[in-house]
Formats: C-alpha cells, structure tokens, sequence
C-alpha cells in the first residue's frame, strides 16, 4: 500500500480553504499512485481557539447535517468528492459539531462507502480540546486497503489506545495530529515505541506554522511494526510517502535467533496482572 502524510499550514477558520487544499493534494497524490492520504488533527477548521464561543464558532457538521452556528457540511463534502473522484481513501480531521456538543474528530473518507468517524478519546487542556465532549469508542475500521485504527494527537500518549486497537486486529494505525512547541516527546518517542510494542504500522501526520500564538513543530512520521521510521519531515510543508506492507503487523510472533531468542506480542501477556489499569485514579 501507498501511504502519504500531508503536512502543512492551516488556514484558521476557512474550511473552503482548507479543503480545497486537501483536495487537490489528494488528486495530485492519486495521480502519483497513493492508495491513502492523511492530513492533520482539525485541518479543516483549525485548533487554537481563545474560548467556547471561538470553538463552537469553526466547528463544521458531518456530512448530510446542518450546524446551528452557520457552517455547512460543504468542506467535507469537497474532500470526499476528491477521494471519490481519485479513488484514493483519505483522513483529515476537523473540529465537529453536534446539537449542542463539540467533539474533536477525523473522518475517513473510503470511495464507494459512506464517510466513517472517530472522536478523540483523550483530552489534554488545550485549544480547542478545552471545549469538547471526549469521545468514548476505540474501533478499527476494515477497509479495502486493510484494518485501520484511527487516533488523534493526545491519544498516543496513554499505551492503552494504541494496544486496545492493535488487540483488535489494527494492521495500521493513523495519528493526526497538532503537536505544538513542548510536544517533541510524543513526536520522537511515544509513537515508535507503540508501534513496536503492538507490531503495527503507525503514521503521524502533523501541521506546521503558527495559529495564534501556538507553534506547531511538524515531524510527520511513518514507522514499521518494529518501530523503525521510514521517514520523518521536519519543521516545513511536505508530504512524506512510503510504500508499505500491512502484512508485516499480523506476524506477532517476533523470531530474532530461531529456538535461541524469540517472543510473542499478545500471547505472552498477563491480563490478570492488568486489574490496575482500568481503575478510577482521580485527577493525578
């Protein structure tokens, strides 16, 4: 499979903008043979906004609904014209509206299917983040190209979310991303080593520039079920693209000296030991 990550600025609450940039990246990717594009955490709408009413004010609706604040569906809309059209399956994410709730989402758009969504399941205190209702399900998408698992930013951190999707069978995992100044932690090591500790592929996409005042630092990445990194961009626009074989993340069993050193992913583990994890700790 083609993979490519688009990292790039954001125009901040002009989602016609922002989508009819997606969609040409889209088809000019298609053109080169890219199976699945992703772009940033909120590319639609932007992310760093001052209060409630900033936030609720660029949240866009899902495609097929009206939004009380005036947005239309009509971004979304554009970019699955352009996946359609390329036949090329595409993540991009958005700040959502729903009635009266805010939910920070990303949708994937898979020609010939309906448009599949995924709400961030944990929160930092942050832009936007400070404003939504969080979400509650971890799934993986079966799509044609293989099983996705997506995420967004913040979820990487906890290795929770990453391994309940891997234990349902995610061959890929998708991160959009707005890591900001401060984040070069989760850039350079959280994600590797999810990747590596379930053996799936994992691929972050991240923006660049600068959106009120907040700095994003870029390091879009794609990295092999043995943690490795096919590439990363740094601080500028680019577009990061590797041919990968999703095949790799159903091999959980890791031989490095056959009889002398190997391991297993899942079957090696204790789940009675794990009691703790899912425990109510309060606010520390």
């Amino acid at each position: 499979m083609k993979l490519a990550c688009v990292q790039a600025d954001v125009a901040f609450g002009d989602p016609a903008a922002n989508a009819a940039f997606a969609a040409a990246k889209i088809r000019e990717l298609g053109a080169q043979g890219v199976e699945l594009t992703v772009f940033p955490e909120a590319f639609l709408t932007g992310y760093c906004v001052d209060d409630a009413d900033d936030a609720r004010r660029i949240a866009l609706p899902r495609l097929g609904t009206a939004a009380a604040n005036g947005q239309t569906d009509a971004a979304l809309a554009a970019v699955q014209r352009a996946a359609e059209e390329s036949d090329v399956l595409a993540v991009v994410g958005f700040a959502e509206i729903e009635g009266d709730a805010l939910y920070n989402s990303a949708v994937l758009f898979e020609p010939g299917r309906d448009p599949r969504y995924y709400r961030k399941t944990h929160l930092p205190e942050l832009g936007y983040d400070h404003h939504v209702t969080i979400g509650d399900r971890l799934e993986v998408l079966d799509t044609r190209l293989g099983r996705i698992g997506i995420l967004i930013c913040f979820d990487i951190r906890p290795p929770e979310a990453m391994r309940v999707l891997a234990l349902q069978g995610a061959e890929l995992v998708v991160l959009p991303t707005n890591w900001p100044e401060g984040a070069q932690a989760a850039a350079e090591l959280f994600g590797p080593v999810r990747a590596a500790e379930s053996r799936v592929w994992y691929a972050a996409c991240d923006r660049v520039g600068t959106e009120n005042g907040v700095t994003f630092i870029g390091m879009s990445q794609i990295v092999t079920p043995d943690g490795v990194r096919l590439g990363m961009l740094g601080a500028e626009p680019g577009v990061l693209v590797a041919d990968i074989d999703l095949a790799d993340a159903r091999r959980k069993r890791v031989t490095r000296v056959a009889g002398k050193y190997e391991h297993t992913v899942f079957a090696s583990r204790r789940p009675e030991l794990y009691g703790p994890l899912v425990e109510p700790v309060g606010d520390r």
